[in-house]
C-alpha cells in the first residue's frame, strides 16, 4: 500500500516540478502536498477494508475534506501571487545554476513528507486491532470534536487572512482582528491541533505510535516551516507596527490578548 501511494505522490510531485520549472513559481509544491495527502487518504478508505466501517467513513470523508480544503486555500493563494513565495525564491538563488536539479530532489522530499505525514490516516484504515464496542464510539465522538473544532477554526482564520490581504487600504498593515487578535498565527495553531484526532482514535486499536504526529506537526510549525519564516518576514515588511503585534498577541495557542 505504501509503495502504491509513494507512487502516486512521485507522479503529482514530477508534474508539478516540470510546471515549476517553466514558471518559476516553487509554491506550487504546497499545493501538491496538500493534494498528494487528500488523494492518499481517498484511494487508501476506498480500497482497505479492514477497519470498521465507521472509522473508514470518519477517515475517508473527514480528513480528505480537511486535506482538500487546504489544497483549494493555497492554490488560491498562489493563483493571486505574482512573484514567486520568497522562502523558494531564496531556494532558487542559492542553488543558483543547479536550480532544476535541486528543486526536482526537494518536490521528491516533498513526497516523502506527504508519506509520512498520511501514515496516521492509512495505519487508521489498515487496522486490524480495533475492535468495535461502546469505547470505540467515545474515542471516535472525540475525535470528530477535535477535526470539526479545528476544521472551522483553521477554515475561518484562513477566510479572515485573506479578506484582510485583499484590501488595498491594509498594505503594510497587521492582521489584528477576528481570530488573529488573540494569536498572531491561529492558522497554524488549529492545523495542530486536528492531528490530535488521529491519535485519540488510535486509542482503539493500540496505535499509540500516532502520539507523535502532535509533536511532529508542533516542531514543524513552531520551530522548522511554519512560524519562524512567518515572524522573520512580517518583521522585515511591518516592522514596528509587527512588534507591537507581538507585544501584545500570543504567538500561538489563542488567549486574551495584553493591554
Amino acid at each position: 500500500m505504501l509503495l502504491d501511494v509513494l507512487l502516486l505522490d512521485v507522479f503529482i510531485m514530477l508534474f508539478c516540478w516540470v510546471i515549476v520549472t517553466y514558471n518559476h513559481r516553487a509554491g506550487l509544491v504546497d499545493v501538491a502536498w496538500s493534494f498528494s495527502i487528500a488523494l492518499n487518504v481517498i484511494w487508501a478508505a476506498c480500497v482497505l477494508d479492514t477497519a470498521p466501517i465507521a472509522v473508514r467513513i470518519f477517515i475517508g470523508l473527514a480528513s480528505s475534506i480537511w486535506f482538500l480544503r487546504l489544497t483549494w486555500h493555497l492554490l488560491r493563494r498562489y493563483g493571486h501571487e505574482t512573484e514567486e513565495d520568497r522562502r523558494y525564491a531564496n531556494m532558487r538563488r542559492a542553488m543558483g545554476a543547479f536550480q532544476h536539479l535541486g528543486f526536482l530532489a526537494f518536490f521528491m522530499f516533498q513526497a516523502g513528507l506527504a508519506i509520512l505525514f498520511s501514515y496516521p490516516m492509512l495505519s487508521l484504515l489498515s487496522t486490524t486491532q480495533m475492535q468495535w464496542n461502546d469505547w470505540s464510539n467515545w474515542v471516535l465522538m472525540a475525535a470528530a470534536l477535535i477535526m470539526l473544532v479545528a476544521f472551522m477554526g483553521e477554515s475561518l482564520a484562513d477566510h479572515q487572512l485573506y479578506r484582510f490581504k485583499q484590501d488595498p487600504a491594509h498594505q503594510g498593515k497587521t492582521m489584528d482582528q477576528g481570530l488573529w487578535k488573540y494569536s498572531r498565527h491561529p492558522n497554524y495553531f488549529f492545523e495542530w491541533l486536528h492531528w490530535f484526532a488521529y491519535p485519540i482514535l488510535g486509542l482503539a486499536a493500540g496505535l499509540y505510535v500516532l502520539w507523535i504526529y502532535p509533536v511532529l506537526m508542533w516542531l514543524f510549525l513552531y520551530y522548522i516551516t511554519g512560524i519562524p519564516f512567518s515572524e522573520q518576514q512580517a518583521l522585515r515588511h511591518r516592522g514596528q507596527n509587527y512588534r507591537d503585534y507581538q507585544q501584545r498577541t500570543s504567538m500561538f495557542i489563542p488567549w486574551q490578548p495584553k493591554e
